[in-house]
């Protein structure tokens, strides 16, 4: 059994960028999962191309995940177990469960070395939890520490529970967030299908209309470090910038790719300590792509607010 207690702080001990990665417009193919849950939905099917879906409601729920085979009896005694111990959360929880067969992406990603694995997702970043069966207390007492990890993190919303026939779950007692601001559920939307710049172009619409709208701004920052990543690799990106050490444009690409897998103080010291060497021209683009960063990481974050000193004493 790996250690079954989720990190005191979201770390990027996996790499989530990959997940980046969008299918080719013209929809999905057949019998793929769904592209995102239902409304009320606290357990449902994903796979790679309906993950990011799932990447975007963690930041409201967190979504614990697993990692299975329908070949495997232990995988379909654990998915039980979890969808039990989920819907005794009120919706608190949501479950996502991945067959490894149709979920290569998820499996790299999640270094996964055998089923069934359960991982966790909050804000967008990895917490692993465990793998094989374990008994409900056990995992009973992951979900107590994986819900107090979230609200360390400001991830304290919930699902809308709905039984089978679309009522509402009367036994559901957290609080449910409020429906997005239009301009944000047309942003949601479009980032859903991949179309970065209309989202970035609605945010910046929202933002028009109330310049303190600071989910606005972090879904802007989001949506552009998303459009800056659409389409390129993994492996091009740290090449380029390994080939190519003084290459700004390099460097950033893989600032961002840092900052997308989890990596956030390598994301933010790497242009920090590039920082120094550039002209001025190039120090006003890197402090620009560091703001919109911090945006994006969440600026009462700790990590944000050490980088931010930092920049500070570099400009001053």
């Amino acid at each position: 059994m790996t250690d079954s207690t989720p990190h005191a702080a979201l770390r990027g001990a996996v790499d989530l960028s990959s997940l980046v990665q969008r299918p080719p417009q013209g929809g999905a193919p057949a019998g793929s999962a769904p592209a995102a849950p239902a409304p009320g939905e606290v357990v449902f099917a994903t796979d790679d191309q309906g993950f990011p879906a799932a990447l975007e409601l963690s930041r409201t729920v967190p979504v614990v995940v697993a990692v299975w085979g329908s070949w495997s009896e232990p995988s379909v005694e654990l998915v039980a177990s979890l969808d039990r111990l989920v819907r005794a959360r009120s919706g608190r929880l949501v479950l996502a469960t991945a067959d490894a067969d149709r979920s290569p992406q998820l499996v790299q990603a999640f270094q996964v070395q055998s089923v069934p694995t359960v991982v966790a997702v909050v804000a967008g970043q990895p917490v692993p939890l465990f793998a094989g069966v374990q008994p409900d207390d056990v995992i009973d007492q992951v979900f107590d520490q994986l819900l107090e990890l979230a609200s360390q993190h400001g991830v304290t919303g919930s699902v809308e529970v709905t039984d089978a026939a679309g009522d509402q779950d009367a036994d559901a007692q957290a609080p449910v967030e409020p429906p997005l601001p239009p301009l944000h559920q047309e942003a949601y939307d479009a980032i859903e299908r991949g179309d970065f710049d209309t989202a970035a172009a609605t945010y910046r619409k929202a933002i028009a209309q109330d310049p303190r709208d600071h989910m606005a701004v972090a879904g802007l920052a989001q949506a552009n470090l998303l459009g800056r990543l659409s389409g390129k690799t993994l492996d091009a990106i740290r090449n380029a910038a390994a080939s190519n050490p003084d290459d700004l444009s390099a460097q950033l690409d893989v600032a961002d790719l840092d900052l997308s897998g989890g990596h956030v103080d390598d994301a933010f010291d790497r242009l920090l300590t590039l920082f120094p060497k550039l002209d001025a021209d190039q120090k006003k683009l890197v402090r620009e792509r560091l703001v919109e960063l911090f945006e994006v990481v969440g600026t009462e974050d700790p990590r944000v607010a050490v980088a931010r000193r930092r920049l500070t004493n570099l400009l001053f």
